[in-house]
């Protein structure tokens, strides 16, 4: 099993190389070929496969090549959504562990759980006798992957905890039931009491989101919707190639072409920023292009539909289950709450 990482994603492909010219992280919009089907085996599976093979020891983040990190991101999330919702949490957990020099497990699945939703994950306890708790809500790959980075409230402030979840004191709960994302198996988890050796505890008081990879990491997580949004295109600008296409529905094709045109060039333009500055956070770039590839990508499941039309939709389980899992994993994006919060940055004075 191979995530096709083809050559000829811009910049260089390795973990240290140096980032090619600015033209984006997708290839072509539509695919020339069309859609390209699903991995073959199941989400757990692929992943498992693909970190035992160091497909996905991609770039860091503003290491030189971050947009070549997204651009492998986007292509598996072009291919399979879920997959790529797998493979971002892992690649972010190794981003997060070298942020404070440290090494993933080898042969590893990892996740990153931070949802506070419901109260979160709890750590207490002396320093010998530290343990996690409480119910940790929208955990991706809960009974596929080997370890998580968890997010946990502790006096201090928040805390990361490097968990092996084979622990017996962690339970999973069936919580998910849309169809949407279905297969990336984000369920509930609670946690027991759960000892936690002192050396499993990653970095200070709010390690996970004081450092600037924090914010990197969130244009990451766009790079993936926007690969996600492409596959959608692929799937109606096909029929369009062998028919009389409606011009409506060639004018409808236009307008998400452009848009996920726009958004792709400037994830490219983030990602030099990032490379240019690496310990500069870049919040007001990251939130403007989360919000730019969000809204492109609304623009493509509003239009999709209207371009397929009902014979389309009606034959392609595929283009629905994609249409499906981008509506929920857009989500991610808190929509009028963070464009709030980006126009107060930007009537804030800076200091």
């Amino acid at each position: 099993m191979s995530l096709d990482h083809r050559p000829d994603v811009p910049g260089a492909d390795h973990r240290g190389g140096r980032s090619g010219p600015a033209t984006g992280v997708l290839d072509p919009v539509p695919a020339p070929a069309g859609p390209a089907e699903p991995f073959p085996g199941g989400a757990g599976a692929t992943l498992a496969a693909a970190v035992a093979a160091g497909e996905l020891d991609l770039p860091l983040p503003g290491s030189g090549a971050t947009a070549t990190r997204w651009a492998r991101l986007a292509r598996i999330a072009r291919r399979d959504l879920p997959v790529a919702r797998l493979a971002e949490g892992h690649a972010d957990a190794v981003a997060i562990l070298a942020d404070h020099h440290r090494s993933p497990v080898p042969g590893a699945g990892y996740g990153v759980w931070a949802s506070r939703s419901g109260g979160g994950a709890r750590l207490d306890g002396g320093h010998d006798r530290l343990r996690l708790s409480g119910t940790v809500r929208f955990c991706s790959g809960t009974h596929l992957l080997d370890r998580a980075l968890v997010v946990a409230g502790a006096g201090d402030g928040t805390r990361l905890v490097d968990l092996d979840l084979r622990a017996p004191q962690v339970e999973r709960v069936t919580a998910w039931r849309a169809a949407g994302m279905a297969a990336s198996d984000t369920h509930d988890v609670v946690l027991h009491e759960v000892p936690v050796p002192a050396e499993a505890v990653v970095g200070g008081p709010d390690a996970y989101t004081d450092r600037p990879g924090f914010a990197h990491g969130g244009a990451g997580v766009a790079a993936v919707w926007l690969g996600a949004a492409a596959a959608i295109v692929d799937h109606v600008a096909a029929p369009l190639r062998t028919a009389d296409p409606d011009p409506h529905r060639l004018a409808a094709l236009g307008a998400v072409h452009a848009a996920v045109a726009a958004a792709d060039a400037l994830l490219a333009v983030t990602a030099a920023r990032i490379d240019a500055d690496p310990a500069t956070a870049h919040h007001d770039a990251v939130a403007t292009v989360r919000a730019t590839v969000e809204r492109a990508c609304r623009t493509v499941l509003d239009a999709a539909p209207e371009i397929a039309g009902v014979a389309v939709l009606a034959g392609s389980p595929l283009l629905t289950a994609r249409l499906a899992d981008l509506q929920i994993y857009l989500r991610q994006h808190h929509g009028g709450r963070d464009l709030a919060a980006l126009g107060r940055a930007l009537v804030t004075p800076a200091t």
